[in-house]
């Protein structure tokens, strides 16, 4: 269904689970930073009522997983760590096109949020299944539904607001470059790493 090129080898959940803290830590950051997409798309994009309202859901729920993952932090008697350059994200945002219309910069900053959001969903399904933890692993089994909703969310929108954009063309372009950027990735206890 995500139709990502390269699959988490199963692995890196070991490396995810020898350093909690990192993880989840990492993992609390990158839920605000999905909360501050969806608000930054709101913002750019206020007169597509229907865009605006799904946004808004979005944005809570981000900052309620955020929450969450911040409560497991505190329960555990984690420290949460600053928040981290994330090499991967970036590299996404270099490959976003710039210029065009304001549009065009919707359509690609759907897909950009697309793209993270399914590879999240693949990682917290590799966590789901593969670690120790059984209360993190039912956690990430929740969380794993929640990010193929908003995926498919991103990727729906981007359709109905393509204009002139061949989306299935440029989806299949984020889908091959994710690919061979994310074979870089997956050695490290961080969500994208």
């Amino acid at each position: 269904m995500l139709g990502l090129k390269l699959k988490t080898d199963p692995r890196w959940a070991n490396i995810a689970e020898s350093n909690l803290e990192e993880i989840l830590s990492d993992h609390c950051w990158c839920e605000q930073k999905a909360a501050a997409n969806a608000m930054y798309i709101i913002i750019n994009n206020a007169e597509k009522e229907d865009l605006v309202t799904e946004m808004a859901k979005i944005c809570i729920e981000e900052m309620e997983h955020f929450q969450m993952v911040h409560n497991i932090i505190k329960a555990r008697g984690y420290e949460f760590g600053r928040e981290r350059k994330d090499d991967y994200v970036n590299e996404l945002v270099k490959f976003t096109k710039k210029g065009g219309t304001r549009n065009d910069a919707l359509i690609e900053r759907l897909l950009f949020a697309a793209i993270i959001e399914a590879r999240s969903c693949e990682r917290f399904k590799v966590l789901s299944e593969n670690i120790k933890d059984k209360e993190l692993a039912n956690f990430y089994r929740d969380l794993m539904i929640s990010e193929a909703n908003h995926y498919t969310t991103f990727l729906n929108f981007a359709r109905k607001y393509k204009e002139k954009i061949d989306i299935e063309k440029r989806w299949k372009e984020w889908l091959e470059f994710e690919g061979e950027l994310i074979s870089n990735y997956g050695k490290k206890e961080t969500v994208h790493g």
